[in-house]
């Protein structure tokens, strides 16, 4: 055992986020040079992430290729509404549940119409529909562990074999998706609002192509089929007026309706409409005034009705990349524009617009991103005060999808900096976060058909979540002198066991320093301080940030630390590091 009589102890807290645009030479220990699936915690330190789950089961049927993104996904009227190809869809699902699902028995397959032996019908209704990879079936009853009455291939769907060989392998039975709107053609991404102006919700729903289209709580659709919306991409509510924009034939226009009415444009009651001098990319209302984001300029429309309207500018100087970056986070809104993160504050005088980059500490992820990316989302997780983005191509793999998280965390001293780290492994083709129920719902559709929620499980439906750390450089105060490192204290906060692997990198990690192998991380084996350390899953005894000892080997004139998590376990929080080493001879 090493002789820690004379160790000398420098510790640090994990708090600075990932810095790419600075030396190690000057970087904070705390801070991070790699910061990959593991997020900063408003609680403190840095958290690997959870992960997302398949939150309806059955693909959203396509039309006409099996290739087709998820054009929308959202949660209205209780259920989740996705459009995919030329049809706008509703799930059994509820917003928070999945609905029932049941799998065919093991070694039966499905070759004909008559019934469906599956483990159990529990949860389904009498009679309805039901969905067998990208068939639907209607039945017209059940018994404990049959649908019966069953024909098959319904919907346009075409009848194929299905089977199940093991439970791993299962084939999954659950109630289908309904069709809510047909006959659009050549659709792009959808946005769209939620309001009420009459006493009932409605959603409006736009595509850049058709007419927009409007759903009330029982999901029946009309469509808006004014000429001068046609095509619209953008809609937002605002002052009880309904604005859209994005018409690829007036794309410098936006149009409103008259108030308290979606669908009617008579100038004669409110209604009308304005140019701005740049191609308006999205709409976004934020204190009492509606932003207008254009590719080179911003504009803000004030006042309270069509008498006052006036649209004046924000600045000529910055634009907003892509409109689906916009969200309105921590008090502010917050976009892309081509030099990274903006937010548009309002300051202390009344009307005055300020404009400030935050991301500077992270340029290289949107140098790198922002020009291969074909789809841009974002979404706010209010309770970790975060944001999202992420930069999508149809093409590339799933697990080399980049995307950015940031974070608005609170600092030692009281004051508040934003900090970043690297998404890697999520790909979304859309995106909608919502609160329902008290709980924020966070969806995203995938260009597999599928829809998923983030937040939830410990994988990516069910690939390891691929967490990188690695610290700045430490030289603790003299790069001259050589370092004998004799153990690292981890201090922590578990959900669950932890699976991780911690290394020690010397001399910026010459090929020629030692490279001691991986110290495991594992909750379950790690030596511990006695009365604070996880027996099991079990803290005995101690706080919920126990500390851990390891000791380590090696030696140099600079150290770094690395923590990798490739496994599938819950979430962690790494809060600090202590390093305790014994002074060697000067170079």
């Amino acid at each position: 055992m090493a002789d820690l009589s004379r160790a000398q102890p420098s510790a640090f807290i994990c708090e600075g986020g990932l810095i790419a645009n600075r030396s190690t030479f000057i970087m904070k220990p705390g801070q991070a040079i790699e910061l990959e699936n593991f997020e900063p915690d408003i609680e403190g330190g840095y958290r690997r992430i959870s992960g997302y789950q398949r939150h309806v089961r059955q693909i959203v049927p396509h039309t006409s290729s099996s290739d087709e993104s998820v054009l929308m996904v959202t949660s209205f009227a209780n259920k989740i509404l996705a459009a995919r190809g030329e049809k706008i869809f509703s799930s059994a699902v509820t917003d928070l549940g999945r609905g029932p699902a049941s799998i065919i028995a093991q070694g039966t397959a499905m070759t004909g119409s008559g019934t469906i032996t599956v483990k159990s019908t529990t949860g389904f209704s009498s009679s309805g529909t039901l969905q067998i990879d990208n068939e639907q079936f209607t039945y017209t009853g059940v018994t404990s562990t049959t649908f019966t009455g069953v024909t098959r291939a319904v919907n346009s769907t075409s009848a194929a074999a299905h089977s199940a060989t093991s439970d791993t392998t299962r084939t999954v039975v659950s109630e289908s998706w309904t069709e809510r709107d047909t006959g659009r053609t050549n659709a792009g991404k959808y946005s769209f609002e939620r309001f009420n102006f009459d006493g009932n919700e409605k959603i409006v729903v736009v595509d850049g192509v058709n007419d927009p289209t409007v759903f009330n709580s029982s999901l029946s659709a009309t469509d808006v089929t004014a000429s001068a919306v046609e095509g619209a991409s953008i809609v937002v509510s605002f002052r009880e007026h309904m604005f859209y924009a994005g018409m690829s034939s007036t794309p410098q226009e936006v149009v409103f309706s008259q108030p308290f009415d979606e669908d009617a444009f008579s100038s004669g009651s409110g209604a009308g409409s304005f140019k701005v001098d740049d191609t308006v990319v999205g709409l976004k209302v934020f204190r009492d005034n509606l932003f207008i984001f254009c590719e080179n300029r911003i504009f803000k429309l004030s006042g309270t009705s069509s008498s006052d309207f006036a649209v004046s500018a924000v600045t000529r100087d910055i634009g907003c990349i892509n409109g689906k970056t916009i969200q309105e986070f921590a008090g502010d809104l917050i976009f892309l524009g081509p030099d990274g993160l903006r937010t548009v504050a309002g300051t202390a005088r009344i009307g005055d617009v300020e404009l400030g980059t935050i991301s500077s500490n992270v340029q290289s992820i949107f140098d790198d991103n922002i020009t291969d990316a074909s789809v841009f989302e974002s979404i706010v997780i209010p309770q970790k005060t975060q944001y999202r983005l992420f930069f999508s191509k149809a093409g590339a793999l799933e697990s080399r999808t980049e995307g950015l998280i940031c974070v608005l965390k609170g600092q030692e001293g009281g004051s508040e900096a934003y900090e970043f780290a690297r998404l890697k492994g999520i790909k979304p083709a859309c995106t909608d976060s919502f609160i329902t129920i008290g709980d924020v719902l966070i969806l995203h559709g995938g260009f597999d058909g599928y829809i998923y929620r983030q937040e939830e499980g410990s994988t990516f439906d069910g690939t390891a979540i691929n967490g990188k750390y690695r610290s700045p450089d430490m030289t603790f105060g003299d790069p001259g002198i050589r370092k004998h490192m004799q153990r690292v204290i981890i201090n922590y906060k578990p959900e669950s066991v932890i699976d991780a692997d911690l290394f020690l990198r010397y001399d910026y990690e010459s090929v020629d320093s030692a490279r001691p192998t991986a110290y495991p991380l594992d909750s379950t084996d790690i030596a511990g301080i006695y009365n604070t350390s996880l027996y099991g899953v079990v803290t005995y005894g101690g706080p919920s940030q126990p500390l851990v000892r390891q000791s380590v080997e090696g030696s140099g004139f600079a150290i770094a630390l690395r923590v990798n998590d490739g496994g599938s376990t819950d979430p962690y929080s790494l809060k600090g590091f202590q390093l305790e080493y014994q002074l060697g001879a000067r170079r």
